[in-house]
């Protein structure tokens, strides 16, 4: 991470006793979902606890929710999550997949904003649950000097339980700071070109390695309740209209392409359709050899890692299916960086400009 900190001086005609005040710098907080701190029962009860009590993710009046919460779901959820996250682990540096990542893509933009802006400017990440808060990264670099920040919600569509809970944390975090920062969020990107390019590249690669093609690329998406579709939350219509510039960059057809929703939870009706069940229609329809892709992600996680490439990829060949391909988020690949990279510095026009 660039960390773009210099020694705090007195300003000029300021009294002897007037506190040092640090260089005034922009600010540039990444910020993504969150991890448990490990996976054993405690820590992912605390990292559980705090997801599943934020109302943009489960918007149920807390007293019926909360005990439901505390003395049922996270009695056993604990376990079970605990287990899938040991599965993918990256035991060798003692954090999910999801923090290893998002480090590596905060070091990359770092790298490019430095070469533009050298020590103008100050690079980190946060995450929305769990560690490192966004309380403590926007204090460090207000500390440091930040006048102004960039929030930068790692999510290319825009949805109440994903960039919306992140400006919320980063918005309450902000009424602890005696002198606050100029701030801005970022829009939804699922859209950008450079995005789309990224996504199309890491199906034409995967592609070129196969000696069959894919009957079916299942672009599948986090899912969320109908409801909130109906509530006016515009995710659905993002991913879809993600998928059709995917496939009218690939110059495919509406055969070759679908769009399908993951990790229902609960009883109400979700977004449909469901990723598990219909990867298991395809299978049963013929399409023997197919591909899935999470457009929503900006890093290979829990949901990706674990539940694409098992529990969907189980049902998908206990229907009968033969080829089941994962192909990985698009991480801190080059393509991915650049996209980033362009969202930011639209963002950060009338700011800064490059040295």
């Amino acid at each position: 991470m660039l960390d773009a900190t210099s020694q705090a001086t007195r300003p000029e005609h300021a009294p002897s006793d007037h506190p040092a005040i640090p260089a005034e710098k922009i600010g540039i907080l990444l910020a993504n979902l969150g991890t448990p701190d490990n996976y054993d029962y405690w820590s992912m009860r605390r990292y559980l606890s705090e997801f599943l009590s934020d109302r943009r993710v489960i918007d149920y009046p807390a007293w019926k929710w909360q005990p439901l919460l505390q003395l049922v779901i996270l009695s056993k959820r604990p376990f079970t999550s605990g287990a899938a996250y040991k599965s993918i682990w990256n035991e060798e540096q003692g954090e999910s997949p999801l923090m290893t990542i998002t480090k590596d893509q905060t070091a990359a933009i770092s790298k490019v904003m430095q070469g533009k802006y050298g020590d103008r400017v100050m690079v980190d990440f946060c995450m929305r649950y769990g560690n490192p808060s966004t309380r403590s990264k926007l204090r460090r670099m207000v500390e440091a000097g930040c006048r102004r920040i960039l929030f930068v919600p790692l999510y290319p569509q825009q949805a109440g339980a994903t960039s919306a809970t992140a400006n919320d944390a980063f918005f309450r975090a902000l009424m602890d700071e005696k002198w606050q920062p100029a701030v801005r969020t970022i829009p939804a990107y699922f859209d950008h070109p450079k995005y789309i390019e990224a996504l199309a590249q890491s199906v034409e690669r995967t592609y070129a390695q196969m000696d069959t093609k894919p009957d079916m690329l299942v672009c599948s998406y986090h899912g969320m309740p109908k409801r909130y579709l109906m509530e006016g939350d515009p995710y659905h219509c993002q991913c879809q209209k993600n998928t059709r510039l995917l496939k009218e960059r690939l110059g495919w057809d509406d055969s070759r392409i679908c769009t399908t929703f993951q990790s229902v939870f609960g009883t109400e009706e979700w977004l449909r359709p469901y990723t598990v069940e219909h990867v298991a229609e395809l299978a049963k329809a013929g399409k023997k050899n197919i591909a899935v892709i999470a457009p929503a992600f900006a890093a290979d996680c829990i949901e990706t890692l674990e539940e694409i490439n098992e529990e969907i990829r189980e049902s998908f060949e206990e229907a009968g299916g033969e080829r089941f391909t994962y192909i990985p988020c698009l991480n801190d690949e080059p393509a991915h960086i650049d996209a980033l990279c362009d969202v930011i510095e639209t963002e950060l026009k009338g700011w800064i400009e490059p040295a």
